[in-house]
């Protein structure tokens, strides 16, 4: 009698499983969703930003497109971890990280537009300086630990060598 009992709970978790899988499965394709509808307003938001900015300075045009471009590879970035997601049912951590890359870089370069106008504010322009240069700081660091990330993939060490089947080690 206790074997049948312990069947019935092994039935019931393997059902629980089941439909939290498919559940989670539901939120990360509505996430995909989103991130695809976000993506494609911001794509024509720039273009109609080009031309609205049309009689502005070209260097104005060309910030406003490249700040609303970054987010939108900050968009494509979120659905590839997305996808990496529902492929492996795992959260991948260097999609994260390399969002922060891209939003650091984003507001690096905000920022030192923003710094050449202010020259002639002192106090202004060296906190704005000090800020790209924590910035920078936090990308580079972002960057080293991606590529960490990325030589720690697949569960071998980054000096470990890769061998084929057919190579033996006495080769």
């Amino acid at each position: 009698m206790a074997t049948s009992d312990e069947g019935q709970e092994e039935e019931r978790q393997r059902l629980a499983d089941r439909v939290l899988s498919v559940v989670e499965d539901t939120i990360y394709w509505a996430i995909a969703v989103m991130l695809i509808a976000g993506s494609g307003a911001l794509l024509v938001s720039q273009f109609n930003t080009m031309l609205r900015l049309r009689n502005t300075p070209v260097n104005t045009v060309m910030l406003e497109v490249l700040d609303g471009l970054l987010l939108v590879f900050i968009f494509v970035e979120l659905l590839y971890a997305v996808r990496t997601s529902l492929r492996s049912h795992e959260i991948a951590v260097e999609p994260f990280l390399i969002v922060g890359i891209l939003a650091g870089i984003k507001e690096i370069v905000v920022l030192s537009v923003e710094a050449a106008t202010l020259l002639d504010n002192g106090p202004n322009f060296a906190r704005a300086v000090v800020e790209i240069g924590v910035l920078a700081g936090v990308v580079l660091i972002l960057a080293v630990s991606a590529v960490i990330l990325r030589g720690r993939r697949g569960g071998r060490g980054a000096a470990e060598p890769v061998m084929d089947e057919e190579t033996s080690p006495s080769e």
